[in-house]
């Protein structure tokens, strides 16, 4: 280990872990600075040895370290020492190795790329805390990150964001507040929450507010008794009794009827309940999770939702942000989507063109990521190759609206005729280069309603360019036809 010097409170001393020297001979010139000391190690073994012997401040360790990983160093540091404050870091951070470090306490995890920026920030705020981070070792227990796949993905910062919240949820009991609009995966990030918190061996449910009538909401959750009305011909278990121990995850929270929020708010309260025509208390331990699309505080000042209630729920906030606002994540989204369709449909790997991906990139997505899902399902569906080009995607509320927009039909012409000057390039006998510079902009001109410039546009030429390649029937007004032919 090699001792240097950094930049914020005295007598501060950091660990650097990472197999790259260099890497660590920037680190500690990057945050070399009068009266703390930078110590650094090449293997998690190391560190964790030397921190048994004198404890660091703080420990700085890459995610992807070979033999003991940052990860479990993170867990081994925090066993043995509960206020041991960690921040990883990785050049290709998971979402599970996200998820999972913030459930340990990490203060932070950051991407590799973008230490040059925010390192110094983000230690000097780390060393400057003061927040207690007390965890009993229950709480550290050890979840296999190797077991858990990835539900959640982005790489975005608004993503990473959501994963970290994810994570330090997940140590507590307390209530969540999911918000988003419709298609953006709060589901799945309650789904998260369960997984990675301790009551991961207990059950989950979920439940659509939205999809269970008004008259039977109440005994959905709290389950009712035998004849306690019409049609209750057996005793029915509520969801709350089913999922005891577990997480109870009520989506589209917004439309509980308000007869019901009164009931729910008491089992958050007091942990008790009864069944519909019972007169028995029920005790439960449950953890509940909320989901809305709609704007709570706005339903409350219309006195559609309760206030009482919606304080309860609203403990901590989680938001999704829609996916037009992390477009870098719909590559990282459209190539899981095509590997899943791939696999199911046991052919071929399938493949999007580069055109293809720039055309989901700079679609807004309105039905987010499950929009996202169903138009690359649909797109393999229909596809009759392996490799999936712009006019294989249907974009927009109507699906086959392509077939009749005629700026799609010349878009697919143009894949086409890519594919035939690749054949040209391989047969030069085929003197289809001549044929081609004389059709496209024929072809062109006669779907664009014999319009030059859009025509023009569309081809990325000039009007004069165009009008140059078209044939001289084809400039010629319908008039003119009309006259020629009489």
């Amino acid at each position: 280990m090699i001792a240097t010097t950094m930049p914020t409170s005295p007598d501060a001393r950091i660990l650097i872990v990472d197999s790259d020297p260099d890497f660590l001979g920037w680190a500690s010139g990057h945050l070399k600075a009068p009266g703390v000391t930078v110590t650094t190690a090449e293997r998690s073994e190391d560190a964790l040895a030397g921190y048994q012997k004198q404890r660091a401040d703080l420990v700085l360790a890459e995610v992807r370290m070979p033999g003991m990983s940052g990860i479990e160093l993170l867990k081994r540091l925090r066993m043995n020492d509960p206020n041991a404050m960690v921040i990883l870091f990785s050049g290709i951070a998971s979402t599970s190795n996200v998820i999972e470090a913030m459930r340990l306490g990490a203060y932070d995890v950051l991407g590799k790329e973008k230490l040059p920026y925010e390192l110094r920030t983000i230690v000097e705020s780390a060393l400057s805390s003061n927040e207690s981070r007390r965890i009993t070792r229950a709480q550290a227990a050890e979840v296999p990150t190797e077991t858990i796949q990835e539900t959640i993905i982005g790489r975005s910062n608004p993503m990473q964001e959501v994963f970290k919240m994810i994570g330090r949820v997940s140590r507590s009991d307390a209530p969540v507040m999911i918000t988003g609009e419709s298609g953006c995966g709060k589901e799945l990030v309650a789904g998260a929450i369960h997984k990675f918190s301790p009551r991961t061996q207990k059950t989950f449910v979920a439940i659509n507010i939205t999809s269970i009538p008004d008259n039977l909401m109440e005994s959905e959750i709290f389950g009712h008794e035998k004849g306690s009305f019409t049609g209750a011909v057996t005793q029915r278990i509520g969801r709350f009794e089913q999922c005891d121990g577990g997480t109870l995850f009520l989506d589209e929270i917004g439309d509980m009827p308000l007869a019901v929020q009164s009931k729910l708010l008491r089992v958050l309260q007091e942990g008790e309940f009864c069944r519909v025509g019972s007169n028995q208390t029920l005790k439960c331990d449950v953890r509940v999770l909320a989901a809305t699309n709609k704007d709570l505080e706005a339903e409350v000042a219309k006195g559609t939702f309760r206030e009482d209630l919606f304080y309860r729920l609203n403990v901590v906030r989680i938001h999704i942000p829609p996916l037009r606002e992390r477009r870098e994540d719909v590559r990282l989204l459209a190539e899981f989507f095509l590997q899943r369709q791939s696999a199911r449909r046991r052919g071929p790997t399938m493949r999007f063109t580069d055109d293809a991906l720039s055309l989901l990139e700079a679609y807004d997505w309105p039905g987010n990521v499950r929009e996202l899902e169903n138009t690359i399902q649909r797109a393999c569906a229909l596809s009759n190759s392996d490799v999936l080009l712009p006019s294989d995607i249907p974009l927009g509320s109507t699906a086959y609206s392509r077939h009749t927009n005629p700026t799609t039909t010349i878009t697919r012409m143009r894949d086409a005729l890519t594919a035939l000057i690749h054949a040209a390039q391989t047969m030069p006998d085929l003197e289809l280069m001549p044929w081609i510079d004389k059709e496209l902009p024929r072809l062109a001109y006669r779907h664009f309603e014999e319009n030059a410039p859009k025509t023009a546009k569309f081809l990325g030429t000039t009007t004069a360019e165009v009008q140059s390649h078209l044939e001289p029937a084809a400039t010629k007004k319908p008039a003119t036809k009309k006259a020629s032919n009489a």
